[in-house]
């Protein structure tokens, strides 16, 4: 390399280039302190082998795409360790045991709270939620309009909204056990 342990001319590629740099890397890993350390890391590596390196096109062309490589790298590093992390480990028979007994009580409440809906309006709600049908369906089958329907819905979703503080748990639990 041209600056050959000069700690000047070094300095100058690094404040010239480093924020150019940190942007190509930012772009890929969307960290910034990451991206830092990764341009850092480049230049520290520069340093260390300036000697053996011999580069034919440019610096900056030479630079982006070993920090593009650099980030790309960090990324699938980031990747693996949260596979290692997802990994779930077998639970134990006590509990599965709880889990059994939580899902018990999830849906006792979940059936409690259909049950407080009023019965032609739950009718309603069932036929779509657990049945799956179309609003046009449920119309046809009970003898009503379909926008009586999307009434009817509306004011079981603000119901089960109003029982649960605004919080939509209890109708989405509702939801996936009537669909399994």
């Amino acid at each position: 390399m041209i600056f050959q342990n000069d700690l000047i001319k070094f300095e100058k590629l690094y404040k010239d280039h480093f924020n150019f740099l940190c942007l190509v890397s930012f772009q890929i890993t969307k960290d910034r302190e990451a991206a830092k350390d990764i341009v850092q890391d480049f230049f520290i590596y520069l340093w260390k082998k300036e000697k053996k390196l011999e580069i034919t096109v440019s610096f900056n062309s030479y630079a982006t795409r070993a920090v593009k490589n650099l980030s790309l790298q960090h990324i699938e590093k980031l990747k693996k360790i949260d596979l290692n992390k997802s990994k779930l480990s077998i639970p134990e028979y006590d509990e599965l045991d709880l889990f059994d007994k939580s899902e018990e009580k999830k849906t006792f409440k979940i059936r409690e709270l259909v049950n407080q809906i009023p019965e032609s309006r739950r009718n309603i709600f069932i036929s779509h939620v657990v049945d799956g049908l179309s609003y046009s369906q449920i119309a046809e089958n009970y003898g009503i309009s379909i926008n009586t329907v999307k009434t009817q819905m509306k004011r079981s979703y603000a119901f089960l909204r109003s029982i649960e503080n605004s919080d939509l748990t209890a109708v989405i639990l509702l939801f996936l056990f009537y669909r399994n």
